[in-house]
């Protein structure tokens, strides 16, 4: 009861939040550091494939146990689930991180992680099309712009010249799409399952099919692991499955919205860190200009629906 009130709470709610999205902004360094130790060329796509597999392996196990230990439940899935947690794996795993692993591997850390903040843009278009009461209105319509140009100004080096490759940039861009597909898979098909299971079942399927596909990397020795690059995997596989899973707490005492609004702080964790433990890494104009105009967008477009749960507990009080 401690801890549901702790989550409940506005306080929890925040604290909570900004731990998730720090987690998540601190994967771009941390990635990159990786392929550093590894020796990773930027074209050696199956080893960054083979590496994502154990990352996204290793967090199944984590939340599998999460589930079995703590909340004692089976682990087993009906037969009518299996079909569309493959889908979901292949988006949200499979195609997702390669492209994410191999995008990332072309271009900066903190370029990264404000490319990945499209997928909250295109979450709120694709949603206008979908779903009845959920269509783009004034506020998110200049919040869409404001950080719809953060993520142009980014891909715009210091000199005015469009700095954009289809492996680095567009590889971001295609990770972005494919979460986007996923969050509604996930948000349609999920609502009479075990939100850990399903988690941990997509990372496993999508993952096993990785690590498959990566193993002749190992079979040559192609990744040749220091004590610093086995600590940071084992990092990133925690990272995933304690945000992912603190996260999917948050949604079950608060409504998306309220909590959407302070993933703004994923591009600019990945940001500061990336430059704290990157040498290569520097804040140039543009990188800061659009860490702005993307943080407004998302603030912005999630701002409503803050509102009006306010407005909504308040009328329920009265009440």
């Amino acid at each position: 009861m401690e801890k549901e009130s702790f989550f409940r709470s506005n306080r929890g709610c925040i604290l909570t939040s900004l731990i998730c999205t720090v987690l998540w902004g601190s994967a771009f360094p941390v990635l990159k550091i990786t392929y550093s130790e590894l020796n990773m060329i930027s074209t050696d796509y199956n080893g960054k494939i083979f590496l994502a597999g154990i990352r996204f392996l290793l967090a199944a196990i984590m939340i599998f146990a999460y589930v079995k230990f703590f909340q004692k439940e089976s682990l087993r899935i009906k037969r009518k689930d299996f079909g569309w947690i493959l889908i979901l794996g292949l988006l949200q795993t499979t195609f997702g991180y390669f492209f994410f692993y191999n995008g990332l591997a072309n271009t900066s850390a903190m370029k990264g992680a404000i490319l990945g903040t499209l997928e909250n843009f295109l979450v709120v278009i694709i949603a206008h099309f979908i779903y009845k009461d959920d269509k783009i209105n004034h506020r998110k319509v200049i919040g869409l712009t404001t950080g719809l140009l953060g993520v142009i100004i980014v891909n715009w080096g210091g000199k005015f010249s469009l700095d954009f490759k289809f492996n680095g940039e567009g590889f971001m861009i295609l990770s972005a799409i494919c979460s986007a597909a996923a969050t509604f898979l996930a948000k349609e098909k999920g609502k009479n399952i075990n939100i850990f299971l399903m988690s941990a079942w997509q990372m496993l399927l999508g993952s096993i099919l990785m690590v498959l596909w990566g193993i002749p990397v190992i079979n040559n020795g192609g990744l040749n692991f220091t004590p610093l690059a086995f600590s940071l995997l084992i990092y990133s596989a925690l990272l995933s499955a304690v945000a992912f899973s603190l996260w999917y707490v948050l949604l079950k005492y608060h409504k998306a919205g309220d909590i959407s609004l302070y993933k703004f702080m994923i591009p600019v964790s990945g940001a500061i860190l990336s430059v704290m433990f990157i040498p290569e890494e520097s804040l140039t104009w543009n990188v800061i200009l659009s860490l702005i105009l993307v943080s407004l967008g998302i603030i912005l477009i999630n701002k409503k629906n803050t509102d009006k749960s306010k407005r909504n507990a308040l009328s329920s009080k009265v009440s």
